[in-house]
């Protein structure tokens, strides 16, 4: 058996995940017959990452979902056992991934078998918090924008070792079924 680490990461996080998910693999014993960002369609790269017989595909959270180019690659997954992770700027309800994750399976065909998914919070970049900044100077009683700030402290410092090795654990889990 061979397997493939494919992500989308916009700022590192989702990379940094995935590497621990491959290296995890890797000391499990498990091939990798492709362990990268999502390959240009139609590619050497792209092709290798389709022969593997398991996919993990790692993706940063943009708008609920996964981005374009990680959701156009799982449609190729045809027949494919995959397992799907993730990261996101708001963490902590793992109901919360859990519908990200259910919406980005949706990307899957209907032949492919999804073997789970595990998410974990991703830290933001400095842009998102001066957006959330100036939101509240607009509106200094908003609470739910007081939140957003208050998430996005949080989420400093993650994706951690913690959570990658959260994620990487439950990958590995996943394959053995």
């Amino acid at each position: 058996m061979n397997a493939a680490v494919v992500y989308s990461s916009a700022s590192g996080n989702t990379e940094r995940v995935a590497k621990a998910v491959a290296d995890k693999l890797a000391d499990q014993g498990v091939s990798l017959a492709y362990r990268g960002s999502v390959p240009q369609a139609d590619s050497a790269e792209e092709a290798e990452a389709l022969s593997a017989d398991v996919v993990f595909a790692g993706f940063w959270t943009d708008k609920g979902t996964c981005a374009e180019d990680m959701a156009a690659f799982l449609a190729k997954l045809e027949g494919k056992r995959v397992f799907l992770f993730g990261t996101a700027g708001f963490g902590g309800s793992e109901q919360y991934f859990e519908q990200i994750a259910a919406r980005v399976s949706q990307n899957l065909p209907a032949t492919a078998k999804l073997l789970g998914s595990a998410m974990c919070q991703g830290q933001m970049g400095p842009g998102v918090k001066a957006r959330y900044e100036a939101m509240l100077a607009q509106d200094p009683s908003n609470a739910r924008i007081k939140a957003m700030i208050e998430n996005f402290e949080q989420a400093l410092g993650h994706p951690d070792e913690d959570d990658c090795e959260r994620v990487a654990s439950a990958a590995v889990a996943a394959l053995r079924g």
